[in-house]
């Protein structure tokens, strides 16, 4: 059988061609379709594997049988779904057994999925912005995307109100109303929010400072350090209160300005219902619940709940003695 090429995929994989497979089973009408078996039965670079990882218990012909009318079914031996033919069968069971990528190694259950995913190494992108002609390579992710120019933000927070373009985002923000972190420091066992945050903490382990500025060569490890470092040499501050015409260089420090005008507290504490501006004020505020005191005297080694209390306490050492 000549091999088929990736356009020659893609149009028999169209909506004119998702035709359906009838099968019986005691004379009762059952369909599958057939553009996901002839996806799976094309491989034009050896990157699905349909010999080692695909195998029924039995062959294809092993399930043979005659069914009322005298015609051969090939059933699956999973599902009990019959096929007229043994290709579509072996196909079929790709479904049960998993189909793999012979280039990452990567599994996956569907065929629709791994069609989605072999994007990734062909570089396909055939969904593309019309307004700005970015490409990506599902429409879920185009839907996302155009989000930004119409400007819609269809994912809103309970506590604050805050809207976000995707779920994920929201959910993301959503951990800073419960406290959640799963992300923890194997070094010190801090936990973070977010993956991210954990990735740059753990410069302050291995002393790595990627980020250069080019005036003065100071460097930093997070990209936001350089960027709020710059404004120094520049003078720019970006964010202006609307209120009082107060500008900020950081857009955190503006939020938090804000709640000075609104009175609103976002962060509040679910053993006594205290409210904060800020969620590293709820961060400290905690300590008093469980008693931690993470900053410790490295003179005489006494700990305290916050770092202005250690920073208030370092003066009895650091006076010096009347003469």
């Amino acid at each position: 059988m000549n091999e088929t090429t990736n356009e020659d995929l893609s149009h028999s994989l169209s909506d004119n061609s998702r035709r359906l497979v009838q099968t019986s089973h005691d004379r009762t009408q059952s369909s599958v379709y057939l553009s996901d078996h002839l996806y799976a039965r094309v491989d034009t670079s050896n990157q699905l594997d349909t010999d080692d990882d695909c195998k029924p218990s039995n062959s294809a012909c092993d399930t043979e049988v005659q069914d009322e009318s005298g015609q051969h079914v090939f059933t699956c031996e999973v599902c009990n779904i019959k096929f007229g033919k043994a290709s579509i069968l072996k196909i079929h069971m790709h479904t049960h057994t998993g189909i793999r990528c012979k280039v990452c190694d990567k599994k996956f259950k569907h065929l629709s999925q791994f069609r989605i995913h072999m994007r990734i190494h062909t570089g396909e992108k055939p969904f593309s912005c019309k307004t700005c002609d970015k490409k990506f390579t599902q429409s879920s992710h185009l839907t996302t995307h155009m989000l930004i120019h119409t400007g819609e933000r269809p994912f809103s927070c309970n506590f604050c109100d805050k809207k976000f373009t995707e779920l994920g985002s929201l959910r993301k923000h959503m951990r800073i109303h419960t406290g959640e972190r799963p992300f923890s420091c194997e070094v010190c066992d801090k936990k973070f929010t977010l993956l991210g945050n954990l990735n740059d903490h753990m410069r302050i382990h291995t002393g790595e400072r990627p980020y250069s500025c080019k005036v003065c060569d100071k460097k930093f490890t997070r990209t936001f350090g350089l960027r709020h470092h710059m404004l120094i040499h520049t003078g720019e501050q970006p964010f202006s209160c609307k209120v009082c015409d107060k500008k900020f260089t950081k857009s955190s420090d503006l939020r938090r300005h804000m709640c000075r005008h609104t009175g609103e507290r976002p962060f509040s504490c679910k053993v006594c219902d205290k409210k904060f501006t800020q969620s590293s004020t709820l961060r400290t505020h905690m300590h008093i619940h469980t008693g931690e005191r993470p900053f410790s005297c490295k003179v005489c080694d006494k700990k305290f709940i916050n770092s202005s209390h250690l920073k208030r306490h370092m003066s009895i050492h650091t006076v010096e003695p009347s003469l």
